[in-house]
């Protein structure tokens, strides 16, 4: 089992299994004489790339005992704090006070059926991811300490927010994206990282410049907060697309919901950045568009529609069905499929249609999924969700009898101890006086922050000492918070589900909406 896309579910667990993983280690130890590069792969997966290195210049008993003893995931953990990675070797670890699944409220009695219980549970989830009034006005601040140091800096120039942030579409710890708007000769991405570790914005260890990217962008971590921040220069197509993804959003009641589970399953496997050989989450909301628009049952536009029903089938198209190598995907004027020949007509001379080839709405002859290199692992990880919920959910497979407590969406998503622990640390830490404002509102933009006369004061509490990203065996102060957070806030549920969305064909043969037969197959 790769160990960055899934983990042992709870009927797995077992005698059985601690001696075929006591079997595994052996082989893997004995392999230790023919390839110590095999032995170190097993412990440290694909994000271990930078460890690999460490253990080919080892002795080999030195290799194999620092195996044996199993190598610590901790730079993974500390580069994404939702990382599930290794989970199985490390639970106690990752999940170990909360369970992993806190959305889901104490005492509360999920639907018989389990593909109903699903859909349920997404709801709940929903809920409890959504951003609390302290989390959305915490953002709001550092936006406004961020424009006050670029202005500061550069007085003609403009900072907007687009992204996540914009939309509303955002988890926990995602990023923030920021667009600086000005006039210069070449981008200033060095007189930024400069200005901002003079001004004490972030730490030298925590900023960093990707000047040879596709976008050159400096990231950082905003040091009170601990935000992960990306800014940008003179990109105007990001505001745009966060208007599209809004009206996309007043289209199709689901797509709010889909996409945060998504984005939850794919940051949790390190396979929501492009450069880490994930893909970007612009592309995943494409997806989703498109698996909405060109979805043969009209009633997945209905606000009560099943989402249970839904998720796996958006993970059997794209971890099964859906051809990567000879088909495109279209969103504009209703959506289709089309072939990525007919997109290469239109794309700049030199440029080739990647594996996950999504032209994108607004610049004709852009491929959105260009740079994701690694989009044939994300569809690997589709595939793994989709056998593991059509699993238990499949009311002719009596094999999977779950207790009522267990958790059919923690099967493919998990949220970790560090990120509850996270969100405690902003309640305590950033109190409001008022909680008039709406955590979900997407139509943020700086010149609201800096003239709203109703947004909620923050309180600040009287330890003025940073927050600043330490290794995990270092503990921060919200690491080891001793009182479990709130569940979340719940909805009383009162959709109806249709019997027609408790099925699992799903025929993807819209002869309208389709250019050839072999983008069928």
């Amino acid at each position: 089992m790769d160990p960055k896309i899934g983990w042992f579910q709870t009927e797995q667990e077992g005698p059985s299994k601690e001696y075929w993983m006591k079997v595994w280690d052996n082989f893997q130890r004995n392999l230790g004489h023919v390839s110590s590069k095999a032995v170190a792969d097993r412990k440290l997966g694909e994000a271990g790339a930078t460890q690999q290195t460490h253990f080919q210049h080892l002795p080999l008993q030195q290799q194999q005992k620092e195996n044996l003893e199993g190598a610590d995931p901790a730079n993974v953990w500390n580069n994404n704090w939702a990382s599930t990675f290794f989970m199985n070797r490390h639970r106690d670890n990752l999940i170990g006070n909360y369970g992993g699944c806190p959305w889901r409220p104490p005492n509360k009695l999920y639907d018989s059926r389990p593909i109903v219980a699903l859909h349920e549970e997404i709801n709940d989830f929903y809920d409890y991811m959504s951003p609390t009034p302290e989390e959305h006005a915490m953002r709001k601040a550092v936006v406004k300490n961020l424009e006050a140091v670029i202005l500061e800096m550069w007085p003609s120039a403009r900072v907007d927010v687009f992204g996540s942030f914009r939309t509303g579409l955002y988890l926990p710890t995602s990023d923030i994206d920021l667009v600086v708007i000005g006039d210069w000769t070449e981008t200033p991405l060095r007189t930024l990282e400069d200005g901002l570790l003079q001004r004490g914005v972030c730490d030298k260890d925590n900023i960093k410049v990707l000047d040879r990217a596709t976008v050159p962008i400096v990231k950082l971590t905003e040091k009170s907060s601990g935000v992960k921040i990306d800014i940008s220069f003179n990109m105007n197509n990001g505001l745009r697309s966060a208007e599209l993804i809004k009206e996309f959003k007043s289209k199709f009641p689901a797509l709010g919901k889909l996409v945060l589970i998504l984005k939850q399953f794919l940051l949790q496997r390190d396979l929501n950045e492009v450069f880490h050989g994930g893909i970007s989450s612009y592309s995943l909301i494409l997806m989703t568009v498109s698996f909405l628009q060109l979805h043969p049952r009209p009633d997945v536009n209905c606000v009560d529609a099943n989402l249970g029903v839904l998720l796996i089938e958006f993970f059997e198209l794209y971890g099964r069905k859906f051809n990567y190598i000879v088909t495109a995907i279209r969103t504009k004027k209703g959506g289709t499929y089309i072939s990525k020949q007919e997109l290469a007509k239109d794309m700049k001379d030199g440029h080739r249609s990647s594996v996950l080839c999504i032209e994108d709405p607004l610049t004709p002859g852009n491929d959105i999924g260009r740079g994701s290199y690694g989009a044939l692992h994300v569809r690997q990880a589709f595939e793994y969700a989709y056998i593991t919920l059509t699993q238990v959910v499949n009311p002719l497979n009596t094999d999977y009898l779950l207790d009522p407590q267990q958790s059919i969406l923690g099967r493919i998503v998990r949220v970790t101890d560090r990120v509850i622990n996270y969100r405690q640390w902003i309640r305590n830490k950033f109190l409001l006086k008022s909680s008039s404002m709406s955590p979900t509102s997407s139509d943020i933009s700086l010149s609201s922050l800096a003239s709203s006369d109703s947004e909620p004061e923050m309180i600040r509490d009287k330890d003025e000492n940073s927050m600043v990203i330490r290794p995990v065996t270092i503990q921060t102060e919200w690491t080891n918070s001793s009182s479990k957070p709130e569940s979340g806030r719940v909805r009383p549920q009162t959709s109806k589900l249709f019997t027609s969305q408790t099925g699992f064909i799903r025929m993807f043969n819209n002869s309208k909406r389709t250019t050839s037969q072999n983008m069928r197959k």
